[in-house]
């Protein structure tokens, strides 16, 4: 009888923490899926900002070749390459920071997994977030060099 308790006393404690292993893995997917959702925040407030800004000069731009507005204002421009580089400004800083946060939350896992404590069965793929964010990121460039130096595919 004794023997009999303490199987199934082990067997019961290998099932909790299995279950504890599986849910401590779930966890690192949950974080690492919230990075991805905070880096989409910043694609979207950085491509605002980009595209208001480039539309800005652009429109401008044109009203002064068509000479509605005064040539030689540079106020307009000014202040929409100043949002452009304030949206790559946000992009950079949120890369970084979505880079230096995946490296931390990969070795903090790669710890655990050493220690016993979580699977090693899923992997981290490669953030699409941060592919986009990379793409924006040229783009942002490209509007900055047509800006400024009236070249590029958006001249």
């Amino acid at each position: 009888m004794a023997v009999e308790q303490i199987t199934s006393k082990s067997s019961a404690d290998e099932i909790s923490v299995e279950m504890s292993e599986r849910r401590t893995g779930m966890s690192f997917q949950r974080t690492r899926m919230s990075a991805d959702r905070t880096l989409m925040s910043v694609i979207r407030t950085s491509l605002s900002l980009i595209s208001f800004g480039f539309t800005i000069a652009q429109f401008f731009s044109h009203l002064q070749q068509t000479n509605i507005l005064k040539a030689g204002e540079h106020a307009p421009r000014n202040f929409g390459l100043a949002l452009v580089i304030l949206g790559i400004g946000i992009l950079l800083v949120g890369i970084v920071y979505h880079v230096n946060f995946m490296r931390e939350l990969r070795a903090e896992r790669t710890r655990l997994m050493a220690a016993g404590l979580v699977h090693g069965e899923s992997s981290y793929p490669l953030s699409f977030t941060l592919m986009i964010a990379m793409a924006l990121l040229i783009l942002g460039f490209l509007a900055f060099a047509s800006m400024v130096w009236k070249i590029g595919p958006f001249y």
